[in-house]
């Protein structure tokens, strides 16, 4: 039988002769039947499923339409947002580097100014020097119009100048040679350390004998060593043998070792000596 693409049913029906049949010869005799079903027609949604329907796709797209807005608006948010921190980091930047720049200005006026304040001070300092004479010797300090920190004929040494006294005889006894240094403006040396002693000690020559040198400005007063600025003396650089009496001045004695080299002399004792005093700023 040929399909037809209809729904096809097959049955079996068994027919009887309405007699016994034999036993063991006789069998059922089997009919086929094509039965066609007969087919399903969809039944038709009824008036309100329709509008049930209807009404739930309306909804779907109105949310879904929310849904889009919302969407969108977040998008617009972000893009705002984002867009305000990249200004906002715009505007970090642009304090940061004139933040630097204004500290960069501060240092340079903290250091102007700390400048500005050296050279008033040195200009005062030297005021100071200056009043120190009664005739200031300008051609001395300012030879050709250009001033140095030393006058003609002293040495510079950490901010001090120094006088080494090498006429020839007659020299000056002690006070005699303070009233020189005095007259210009200083006075007799104080050796504040080894290395101001080394200094001194170095520019110093042997001369006459072993007894003669170079007069500092240290004298006993009351059985203690006081330099003429004030202060007791504490390196005491003296000579193990000392050389001269037992006396209230001091002189260093040229060509000795450094740590032992000054000896005692009287009020007579007629010697070289050195002078100090501040240089100039300039």
């Amino acid at each position: 039988m040929e399909d037809n693409g209809d729904n096809v049913c097959y049955s079996t029906v068994r027919i009887k002769n309405g007699k016994f049949p034999p036993k063991e010869s006789e069998e059922d005799v089997t009919i086929y039947a094509e039965v066609k079903a007969k087919e399903t027609v969809p039944a038709e949604p009824s008036p309100a499923e329709a509008e049930a329907a209807t009404l739930s796709q309306s909804r779907l797209l109105v949310f879904l339409g929310i849904l889009c807005v919302v969407l969108v608006v977040c998008i617009a948010i972000i893009i705002y947002i984002s867009m305000m921190m990249i200004k906002q980091q715009e505007n970090i930047s642009d304090l940061t580097t004139e933040n630097k720049k204004l500290m960069v200005e501060r240092t340079m006026m903290e250091y102007q100014t700390k400048e500005l304040s050296r050279v008033r001070n040195d200009l005062n300092r030297t005021l100071e020097i200056i009043l120190t004479f009664d005739n200031f010797p300008v051609k001395d300090f300012c030879p050709d119009k250009k001033c140095q920190l030393c006058q003609n004929g002293w040495k510079a040494f950490r901010g001090k100048c120094y006088l080494f006294y090498n006429v020839n005889s007659p020299w000056k006894t002690w006070r005699e040679s303070q009233e020189y240094c005095q007259g210009k403006a200083a006075d007799l040396v104080v050796i504040d350390d080894l290395q101001e002693q080394e200094f001194v000690s170095s520019n110093t020559n042997p001369y006459y004998d072993q007894f003669h040198g170079y007069f500092l400005g240290l004298q006993e007063t009351n059985k203690n060593w006081i330099w003429v600025d004030g202060h007791n003396d504490t390196l005491m650089f003296w000579i193990k043998d000392s050389l001269g009496k037992s006396d209230p001045y001091a002189l260093l004695i040229p060509g000795r070792n450094l740590r032992e080299n000054w000896d005692k002399s009287d009020h007579q004792f007629q010697n070289k000596f050195i002078c100090e005093r501040e240089a100039l700023r300039v």
